[in-house]
């Protein structure tokens, strides 16, 4: 069985999810250098500062990730259906992707949604590997 071909889908979002981690932490440090925040001091003023959610994010996603790889190779390494391992993972992708669009736009509601998405794909995951 060649794993890297059969979970192909599943590795190109693992690429994605990192692009996305990278892209927050820009974003964080270019609205950090803008406000003018001295760096490794406490980010204060709650939703309404852009800062504190683009901060935020970032420490959200960290907070995930580790799940997410977990999960992801368990169902690899389970040999878990590439199909649905793929469909948990591009969901965690792209739910934790708008998730970070509707913090930065202080859209809570919708952040909350997203959030709970990115919840029930982990738990897809998870489900998908040990249903194997």
């Amino acid at each position: 069985m060649d794993i890297v071909q059969n979970y192909e889908m599943t590795i190109y979002a693992i690429g994605a999810l990192s692009l996305l981690l990278l892209t927050q932490l820009i974003v964080a440090d270019v609205v950090g250098i803008r406000s003018k925040h001295t760096p490794g001091s406490t980010i204060g003023g709650g939703h309404s500062d852009l800062l504190f959610r683009v901060s935020r994010t970032v420490a959200n996603t960290n907070e995930s990730i580790a799940i997410f790889i977990l999960a992801t190779f368990f169902c690899i390494l389970s040999g878990a259906s590439p199909t649905y391992t793929a469909y948990g993972a591009w969901g965690f992708v792209l739910s934790r992707t708008l998730y970070a669009i509707f913090y930065y736009s202080n859209l809570q509601t919708l952040r909350s949604a997203t959030f709970a998405i990115s919840l029930f794909c982990l738990l897809g995951l998870l489900l998908t590997g040990f249903l194997r």
